[in-house]
C-alpha cells in the first residue's frame, strides 16, 4: 500500500479537490471570486477550481505539519511581492482564506483542534485520515509497477 507522502503532492492536491468539490465538502464563498490569494499577489487566481485546490493543499499540510495554526498556514502559502524598483520583499498569505478553508473542513470533520505540548492548532481526524489514505492509496494502484 502506498502512503500518502510517497504520492505525487500535486497529483494528490488535483484529486483531493475534485473529491471535496464532487461531494461538496467544502464551498467556496461568494467573495473568494474577488480575491487576492495575499498581499503579494496582484490579481485574483484565474482557476475557477482555485478554492478546492487550495483547501486540499491546506488539509495534505494540516496531515503532514499538524498541529499547525492560521499564522503557520499563512507563511507557507505567502509569497514574493514585486515592490518596481525596490527590492522584493515577503508577505503571508491571505488570512481569511486559510481560516475559511480550516472552518469547513473542521465543520466537515476532517480536521479538528489540539494541543499537543507547547503546539496548538488544527490536527487531522480520523475520518480526514482515511479519506486522504484512500486517495493516496487509489493513486498507488494507478502508479506504473517499476522493477527495482
Amino acid at each position: 500500500m502506498v502512503g500518502t507522502l510517497e504520492v505525487n503532492p500535486h497529483q494528490l492536491n488535483i484529486r483531493v479537490a475534485e473529491l471535496l468539490k464532487e461531494q461538496k465538502i467544502v464551498q467556496p464563498p461568494v467573495w473568494s471570486a474577488f480575491a487576492k490569494t495575499g498581499r503579494h499577489a496582484d490579481r485574483p487566481p484565474t482557476d475557477k477550481e482555485w478554492w478546492y485546490i487550495r483547501s486540499a493543499a491546506v488539509l495534505r499540510s494540516v496531515y503532514k505539519l499538524g498541529p499547525i495554526g492560521t499564522s503557520k498556514l499563512r507563511g507557507k502559502y505567502g509569497g514574493r511581492k514585486n515592490r518596481g524598483y525596490k527590492p522584493e520583499h515577503f508577505y503571508k498569505g491571505s488570512g481569511a482564506i486559510i481560516r475559511k478553508v480550516l472552518q469547513q473542513l473542521e465543520k466537515s470533520g476532517f480536521i479538528s483542534q489540539a494541543q499537543r505540548g507547547a503546539h496548538k492548532g488544527r490536527v487531522v481526524t480520523k475520518k480526514g485520515r482515511s479519506f486522504i489514505d484512500k486517495v493516496a492509496a487509489q493513486m498507488g494502484r494507478e502508479m506504473p509497477k517499476t522493477n527495482g
